[in-house]
């Protein structure tokens, strides 16, 4: 990477994004999120990647939030500065063309929280705590947590995350849908590196397409969304991984994948 705040391991087709502030529980401050953005950004036009895995350095915080000290000074035109560059990193994301995966080892609060909404889905350790406590500095949500949460939890779970601005365990977020899976601190990075390899295995223009064809669809009437699936699916017939996975299947074998 570029920053020292952010740095890049590639395992493979697998590559691995750190926030790595741990001095200051990786708090994001404006720097440290161009820096993601940049990596996220190059690392969307790799062909030979596969999934996406983003954590923070430490035991103790994915990312605990936006770096207080720097906003407490800013006027109305910076903060919101800040925030399109926060939306510009979720966004980024989110249109990756292969998943990406939050590992939440510690805590994910406010901006923390928001980085990790934009991921696909989030695997945590049982020491994560959850949450967006910016009402209790008279601000709400910036970096997009108004908008993704909800599509996560439901309105209602959203609506009492943000005007309270209390904190949840790990339990209590994979139990409301926060989250896809909780284990132990040691076992986190583990688990979701085999969950990306798993990935990494399955055909990766259907995996791809799939992912597109969900966010996009999203924003769409439901029929037209529907009309959309079926032009994709049809699409992937096209493909020689389309020919290999059906013909590996009936010669009950291993699919060879090639991405084309």
């Amino acid at each position: 990477s570029n920053s020292d705040s952010v740095l890049l391991e590639d395992h493979g087709a697998i590559a691995i994004l750190t926030v790595n502030r741990p001095a200051v529980l990786n708090a994001l401050d404006e720097a440290t999120l161009v820096a993601l953005r940049g990596e996220v950004d190059a690392l969307s036009h790799r062909p030979d990647l596969r999934c996406l895995i983003v954590t923070g350095a430490g035991s103790k915080a994915f990312a605990a939030g936006a770096d207080i000290a720097a906003l407490a000074e800013m006027g109305p035109l910076q903060a919101r500065r800040v925030s399109e560059i926060a939306h510009g990193l979720g966004l980024a994301m989110e249109s990756c063309p292969v998943p990406v995966i939050a590992a939440v080892n510690g805590f994910a609060l406010g901006g923390g929280l928001e980085f990790a909404l934009g991921a696909d889905f989030i695997y945590a350790s049982e020491q994560a705590r959850f949450g967006f406590p910016e009402v209790n500095l008279g601000v709400m949500p910036g970096f997009g947590g108004t908008q993704r949460l909800q599509t996560r939890v439901g309105i209602g779970r959203a609506r009492e995350l943000i005007y309270t601005g209390k904190l949840i365990g790990a339990a209590e977020a994979m139990a409301m849908g926060l989250v896809n899976q909780i284990c132990a601190p040691d076992a986190l990075m583990p688990m979701v590196l085999a969950l990306a390899e798993t990935i990494g295995e399955k055909g990766p223009l259907a995996v791809r397409e799939a992912k597109r064809v969900m966010r996009l669809g999203a924003a769409l009437p439901l029929e037209r969304a529907l009309v959309f699936e079926q032009e994709m699916f049809g699409a992937l017939f096209a493909t020689d991984d389309q020919k290999e996975g059906m013909r590996a299947f009936i010669e009950k074998r291993k699919p060879s994948f090639r991405g084309q």
